[in-house]
């Protein structure tokens, strides 16, 4: 396969909505990227072409057994008006390991990222250069085979769609409020937990809701077997500091492995700050807040890149972390990995890459 693809441009374009009012996921822009795979024959056909509906089989296995993964990441403009992607080729590893466990056969990481590059210089005006702004970046796959046979399909359709996005934090970075679910499990080791697959989101939704309900931004989930180990926040990783230390749980099969999250690892460790990964029981968070150790706590992801966390209820008891305030070091990361991803500050791990 060779890394050209066939660009049918749009003959009407879109206007181009008002930064001011993005919302997230709700605005597409002019163009997609779509490939195919057939047992026979592997990926091909790629092309880029305009962004419209897609025709797909009733029967399609998809929709039968959820066989789907799907990535996400941003493009951003730095301050010389070049668009700029943050460790894209993170994304697209990840995205492998989660065809691999869904049984979906493998892209070429290195052509994936070519054809988003190609495809982002199509775009790049869509690319909104206000404070906090960005073009959200979906790659997914999705199997096409119109079968109803429990079985890997034999046929998959590999798209990237774009959409712009507004600031996560409109009014500023603000710490939240986190239930930490003690009933519904999101995932259990040798499960799904550490792909990134559409069934692990709804699967969380009943919690959520609960959450949502009790006056609560996020649900923080445990382990599926125990319900005795901190695990991840919805859609986010999780980090503690506790009397100076920086945790967060270890990898297993059933937590995601963040690209934010190794970020966050990574720049701790270059600032010479202690960070360990392990396994945290939930009761060692509580005894922390009891003993006035737990200093700060937030969640790490590609949505809102550091969110502080200024409450956790478990059971009975709230726990009101560094007085509902951003802490410094929560604080300190945000400010460091945004500037990083827009170019104003200089980025000395190679993460960033210029299109």
């Amino acid at each position: 396969m060779e890394a050209t693809v066939a660009i049918t441009e749009a003959q009407q374009k879109k206007v181009k909505p008002d930064p001011e009012t993005l919302k997230f996921g709700k605005t597409f822009t002019d163009h997609m990227f779509t490939m195919d795979y057939t047992s026979d024959l592997g990926w091909i056909q790629p092309e880029i072409k305009p962004y419209a509906p897609v025709e797909i089989d009733p029967a399609a296995m998809v929709f039968h057994y959820s066989q789907s993964v799907f990535e996400g990441l941003k493009a951003y403009k730095n301050p010389n008006g070049e668009a700029v992607l943050f460790r894209p080729e993170e994304n697209f590893k990840r995205l492998n390991r989660s065809n691999k466990r869904l049984s979906i056969p493998p892209i070429n990481e290195e052509l994936a990222l070519d054809y988003l590059k190609q495809l982002i210089e199509l775009e790049k005006d869509w690319i909104p250069s206000a404070e906090g702004t960005s073009l959200y970046i979906r790659p997914f796959v999705i199997a096409t085979e119109p079968s109803l046979q429990v079985a890997p399909a034999h046929n998959y359709k590999f798209f990237i769609i774009l959409s712009p996005v507004g600031s996560y934090y409109p009014e500023g970075i603000h710490p939240v409020s986190i239930m930490v679910e003690d009933h519904f499990t999101r995932a259990a080791r040798g499960g799904t937990g550490t792909a990134k697959t559409g069934g692990n989101y709804s699967a969380g939704y009943n919690a959520q809701a609960k959450a949502a309900s009790e006056g609560h931004a996020q649900v923080l989930w445990l382990d599926g077997v125990e319900k005795k180990y901190v695990e991840e926040v919805g859609s986010m990783n999780v980090f503690f500091k506790i009397n100076g230390e920086i945790v967060t749980p270890q990898l297993n099969d059933s937590i995601l492995q963040g690209v934010t999250r190794k970020s966050v690892i990574e720049l701790l460790k270059h600032w010479n700050i202690p960070v360990s990964e392990r396994k945290i029981p939930m009761q060692e968070i509580f005894d922390a807040y009891e003993s006035g150790e737990l200093e700060e706590a937030f969640g790490s992801g590609t949505a809102a890149v550091i969110s502080p966390i200024g409450e956790l209820t478990w059971k009975d008891s709230t726990m009101i972390v560094n007085g509902r305030k951003t802490g410094e070091v929560t604080k300190s990361l945000y400010q460091t990995l945004t500037q990083i991803q827009t170019g104003k500050q200089e980025d000395p791990f190679g993460w960033t890459v210029k299109i």
